[in-house]
């Protein structure tokens, strides 16, 4: 009774679902069938074969009414697929001529760019091309720099470029060392203070008083309070009996085991001459010594950088003074 009771109403959602012309042709075939039974029931045999034939030939008048409905809509629909295929298709030619020109126009004020640059710069078109190169080198080295790093105060300005200072971090940051010394880092002390901020122990040295405390000031606001800052202030030393004007050599009495020593001046200049003579007998049995290969001139080649690892053998002879 419940399959029975199931069946009728979802028998009675599909007639409500239908449209009045299928109700019609609904109610029709069944008065017609219910004609054919009645008929054969009271033995009109005529009237049954009438009725079924006319049962039959609506039959096939609503199959073919059905194919051709069924084949407007099929050809109504290929119609649509055509317009819609035209459609993307005048898209893609007019995505692909605006990208086309914007790559021309692109390379137009890359061209203005670069003659701009020319003209300003009195540089070749290779070298303006080289300089582009350099600046892109710089911005991504200063993306890289952030990446490593959280500032807790604005970073000061550096006295290098971001390239520079780039390989600078990585020396120090590979380095790991226990004690590092710096000659006259300048701004460059707050990026060292994040790189040696854990394990490690940093001593600024500086020779301008002012500085010095300028330097104390900026580290302070960044809560870098580990770094110390040397003031050790200009002096006159004597290195292989020339007279070089360096730092006062009685203030780096405190340096000992130096494991990273990075010295300002390329490796042929007095400067680094004096702190190999001075704090030499002063590094550790594995020091490494970080020198400048010297101002920028002229662009470099692409991976050359500023600083260098210099080898050097460490001496127990006593410093001058």
């Amino acid at each position: 009774m419940s399959i029975l009771v199931r069946f009728g109403r979802r028998l009675a959602k599909r007639l409500y679902g239908l449209s009045s012309r299928q109700l019609i042709g609904l109610l029709l075939i069944t008065a017609v069938c219910s004609g054919v039974a009645a008929a054969s029931a009271t033995g009109h045999v005529a009237v049954a074969s009438s009725l079924l034939g006319v049962l039959l030939g609506g039959t096939l008048a609503g199959v073919v009414l059905l194919s051709r409905r069924i084949g407007g809509l099929h050809r109504a629909e290929q119609a649509s697929i055509r317009d819609l295929r035209t459609l993307v298709e005048q898209l893609q030619r007019r995505v692909v001529a605006a990208v086309e020109k914007e790559r021309l126009a692109s390379g137009d004020r890359h061209q203005e760019l670069v003659e701009t640059i020319v003209r300003t710069e009195r540089l070749t078109p290779a070298g303006a091309e080289q300089l582009l190169r350099e600046q892109t080198r710089d911005m991504e080295s200063l993306i890289q720099l952030f990446q490593h790093l959280t500032p807790r105060a604005p970073m000061p300005p550096a006295d290098s470029t971001p390239t520079d200072l780039l390989d600078l971090m990585h020396m120090v940051r590979s380095r790991k060392p226990k004690l590092a010394v710096v000659l006259g880092a300048g701004p460059s002390a707050v990026w060292l203070g994040y790189a040696l901020a854990k394990g490690s122990r940093l001593v600024v040295v500086e020779q301008n008083a002012e500085r010095a405390t300028q330097i104390r000031s900026t580290l302070s606001a960044h809560g870098l309070t580990g770094v110390e800052v040397l003031y050790a202030p200009p002096a006159e030393l004597s290195v292989d009996g020339r007279t070089v004007h360096w730092y006062d050599v009685d203030a780096l009495d405190g340096l000992q085991e130096i494991d990273l020593l990075v010295a300002d001046g390329p490796a042929s200049s007095d400067a680094v001459a004096a702190a190999l003579h001075v704090l030499g007998r002063r590094l550790a049995e594995d020091a490494e010594v970080v020198v400048e290969d010297g101002p920028r001139a002229v662009p470099r080649q692409p991976g050359a950088g500023r600083w260098t690892a210099l080898s050097y053998a460490r001496t127990m002879e006593p410093a001058a003074s």
